[in-house]
């Protein structure tokens, strides 16, 4: 159901107090009246504490700097007079006794007559007192339709023309703006070079950032990491090249649905957040990154409300990868946190979410506790498929060390013996390895030459792996996934050369 459809419903339904958070003052404002429009014209009448009452000159002004005035002014309204009340920025004056007095009042009495109260703020802030008579409505942030009329409306104001693909290309790096701030950054683009050029897509590209870091809830995450930057994980990185191509338009028409996501639990240190990079870069696909601490705000419904506005960005920005590092963290033993249920309340939304979305976000979630994860988070249909990232095998350390080492020096790999270096290293994640690789490095800049194999074995033998300080809770690990809990991301054998030839034939 559109924004439009459920808001008329409401006022049909006589709901007296609307309440929507959104930033999009004037297109919301926009979509109210068009609503009044279609339900016969009903009067609208908006309000905001500098100007008092606006667009009707026998109430021009009127409660000024007086928000109780404001809801007074309904009681001079005939009782049979249809209307809408915009409130604009009114959260402000909810903790005043004789607002929340006043509207609570006016809840029971608008029941009986044709009059709604909308209140439009950035933010849902509502006291407890009045969660029960407030109905909170969420206005999306503008469709891939809605963005077109304008972009194109833009196009023929200025007299010019665009190809279909460079539109479709405008069109879709857009997606997650304002109205207000893609009109903004095509209005730069304009008075750079007077006309909108295929290049602005990048400008577009910088807007859509800085929109996200404001949010201060997502980062927009740049990849440059490809999957056979990652050594071993052979089942999961075959896993991934079959879905390749399942955001397409081709995977639509033969019927597949949009991946849904993968939950990678597994031992610190052996790729899990490398993966979720990769395979950004892999499908060609934005990589939003979610730090889950900071959906929890100190005001009563913030948290909550930060969470529906990262499901609202992710989804405008889709087809994307929402990525989610060490979400144990987030959500351990939420049952048992003294936060009035704040915490159980922003779990039971994203979790509904994930169940439920038909969006092609992608969401890849990492965890090194699985005890950690409520069991509502394991189960079928949340995630594609839960793959358990275990320490590399030999085969896989060798291949993650020439990985580095040709990273590194290129130009004698060969001079490096691969084969002691895996062997003389068991237990060692791949983050490890790459510090050994550091240390080794060190060793031989201190003594202005060149690191050695016998360099890397003297740093890897000052190394004391995780998986022997932590050695309980990786056999834990190792136990929970070898019982079917999940499926394995390596095989012991090293990579098929038919998934070598197939990241060959896509520049990996």
């Amino acid at each position: 159901m559109s924004f439009s459809q459920e808001f008329e419903l409401l006022l049909r339904a006589r709901y007296p107090l609307i309440y929507i958070p959104t930033l999009e003052e004037e297109r919301v404002e926009n979509a109210i009246a068009q609503s009044a429009k279609r339900l016969g014209n009903r009067c609208v009448y908006v309000w905001d504490f500098v100007d008092g009452y606006q667009g009707n000159p026998n109430d021009e002004g009127l409660a000024r700097r007086n928000p109780l005035q404001a809801l007074e002014f309904l009681d001079k309204v005939a009782d049979n007079g249809a209307g809408i009340f915009i409130l604009r920025d009114f959260h402000r004056f909810l903790e005043d006794v004789s607002v929340a007095r006043k509207l609570k009042n006016l809840s029971r009495l608008l029941k009986s007559q044709p009059k709604n109260i909308v209140i439009i703020t950035p933010q849902v802030a509502i006291p407890p007192e009045l969660t029960d008579v407030l109905t909170v409505l969420a206005f999306p942030l503008p469709d891939v339709s809605e963005i077109k009329v304008e972009v194109e409306r833009l196009i023929a104001a200025l007299g010019q023309s665009l190809n279909d693909k460079v539109l479709d290309e405008l069109v879709r790096s857009c997606q997650g703006l304002s109205i207000e701030r893609i009109r903004r950054v095509l209005a730069r683009a304009i008075a750079a070079h007077g006309e909108i050029q295929p290049e602005d897509v990048e400008m577009v590209l910088e807007e859509k950032r800085q929109s996200i870091r404001q949010t201060q809830i997502l980062e927009f995450y740049p990849t440059t990491e490809k999957i056979s930057d990652i050594g071993g994980l052979d089942n999961l990185k075959d896993w991934l090249l079959r879905r390749g191509g399942a955001f397409t338009e081709r995977a639509r028409q033969y019927g597949l649905p949009h991946p849904r996501g993968l939950l990678l639990v597994g031992i610190q240190g052996t790729g899990k957040s490398l993966t979720a990079k990769a395979i950004a870069h892999h499908w060609h696909l934005p990589l939003l990154r979610l730090d889950v601490g900071r959906l929890f705000a100190g005001l009563v419904g913030e948290s909550e409300s930060r969470t529906r506005q990262m499901i609202q960005l992710a989804e405008a920005l889709a087809p994307c990868i929402l990525w989610i590092d060490e979400i144990d963290k987030a959500f351990s033993g939420f049952d048992a946190k003294g936060d009035g249920g704040t915490t159980s309340r922003v779990f039971g939304t994203f979790i509904s979410w994930l169940a439920e979305k038909k969006s092609p976000v992608f969401v890849v979630a990492t965890a090194n506790n699985i005890q950690a994860l409520p069991p509502e988070m394991l189960r079928k249909g949340r995630f594609d498929e839960i793959f358990f990232v275990g320490l590399p095998s030999q085969e896989e350390r060798l291949a993650i060390f020439e990985l580095h080492l040709a990273r590194l020096r290129s130009h004698n790999l060969k001079n490096y013996d691969l084969e002691r270096l895996a062997y003389e290293t068991p237990d060692f994640s791949g983050a490890e390895i790459e510090q050994t690789l550091i240390e080794a490095m060190h060793i031989g800049f201190s003594q202005n030459r060149d690191f050695t194999t016998d360099d890397i074995l003297e740093a890897a033998s000052q190394i004391v792996p995780l998986a022997r300080t932590a050695k309980e809770q990786i056999q834990f690990l190792q136990d929970w996934a070898a019982a079917g809990k999940a499926r394995m991301a390596s095989r012991d054998n090293r990579l098929s050369s038919r998934i070598q030839r197939q990241f060959m034939g896509n520049g990996e």
